[in-house]
């Protein structure tokens, strides 16, 4: 599935993507007999590094990503340079594949690769599993994505959940408003930090990532896709789900260049028929393990799901990553009868 070649550059280019403003990387690629077989990164992140090893980076902890290779061969020549950058400069752990950022694209695919990836989710052939098990890595933490009959009620006791919160005063879900997009963009990551904070791999976001991400994700907001929760006039929650521009870029082969961007600008007017991708919601943490976070996670999706069918003809979604040990979103998860399709896996290795 080709990526947007513009929007993948800017990704590796330190003074467009501000991830680099607390993070630094050696970008490689292997060559064989003149012609390129492979590419790494090796990268750190001074964030993560301030992080609690408990939660999964720490002190001493760098990554690798943006993996590719022919064969196992250069699959362990790329590896071992990436190792050996990041010993010197002094790091003691290795966690992969993620690429750059844990909020980009985490972790490798290993289950579900009978069907194409949707929108900023990675894709990867099987066999990269042993080549980069076969080099000494071991599983840190698998992520999970679930599948999703969107043009299908919920089921009755959801149903139940659902009314029932909309009869509570306390209780209101309203679409994100797209001319106060900048304010929106404020409060969903404000209650992501919080919501997130304990999460294993997590890294907040700083205010110029904030900023980015706004602006970057503005033109794949369609407002009734897009909810915040709220509780006694509080935001307390959110979820954001994307339509997969996957599918265009397939058609352009992810350029814009020379008709490209007439294809990308028509189907952004309407994506009909595309399929969803819920990549993050959030519950503020003071409610987690609550009746109320559940109630609230439902009501959104119920209105989303509503909304995807209704008005962009979609047939599935898919909500993820989801950690698997997450215990409350994967009960959410099997409460509306959505089934696991793809799994991914971050390993780690010992550099000592």
């Amino acid at each position: 599935m080709p990526q947007l070649r513009s929007e993948q550059i800017e990704l590796i280019t330190p003074d467009k993507n501000p991830f680099f403003g607390h993070a630094k990387a050696q970008l490689m690629i292997a060559w064989r007999q003149g012609k390129p077989v492979g590419r790494i990164s090796a990268h750190i992140d001074k964030l993560a590094l301030d992080m609690p090893k408990e939660q999964g980076f720490g002190p001493g902890t760098g990554m690798f990503g943006y993996f590719d290779a022919e064969d196992e061969a250069v699959a362990h020549v790329l590896l071992a340079e990436a190792e050996r950058w990041l010993r010197s400069e002094e790091m003691e752990r290795v966690l992969g594949p993620i690429s750059m950022s844990i909020w980009e694209e985490p972790g490798l695919l290993v289950r579900g690769q009978d069907h194409s990836p949707m929108i900023m989710m990675g894709h990867h052939p099987a066999q990269y599993r042993s080549w980069i098990e076969s080099y000494g890595f071991e599983p840190a933490k698998t992520l999970l994505t679930y599948d999703l009959d969107v043009s299908r009620d919920f089921p009755p006791l959801i149903q139940r959940i659902v009314k029932s919160g909309e009869r509570n005063d306390r209780i209101s879900v309203r679409q994100v408003v797209k001319k106060d997009w900048d304010a929106e963009v404020d409060i969903i990551l404000s209650i992501l930090n919080d919501a997130w904070s304990s999460n294993w791999g997590f890294v907040p976001f700083t205010p110029e990532e904030i900023a980015h991400a706004g602006k970057k994700l503005r033109p794949i907001i369609f407002e009734p896709l897009n909810m915040i929760a709220e509780l006694d006039g509080e935001p307390v929650a959110f979820m954001l789900t994307f339509p997969d521009i996957n599918q265009v870029l397939k058609k352009i082969d992810g350029k814009l260049f020379p008709f490209g961007w007439f294809h990308l600008l028509r189907w952004l007017r309407k994506p009909k028929d595309a399929g969803m991708r819920v990549p993050l919601m959030g519950v503020k943490k003071e409610l987690h393990n609550s009746r109320v976070a559940s109630q609230l996670a439902f009501m959104m999706i119920s209105q989303i799901r509503k909304n995807a069918s209704a008005l962009y003809g979609s047939q599935r979604g898919e909500i993820g990553w989801i950690l698997d040990d997450n215990q409350g979103m994967v009960a959410i998860a099997d409460a509306i009868e959505s089934k696991i399709n793809r799994e991914y896996i971050v390993f780690s290795k010992s550099l000592s």
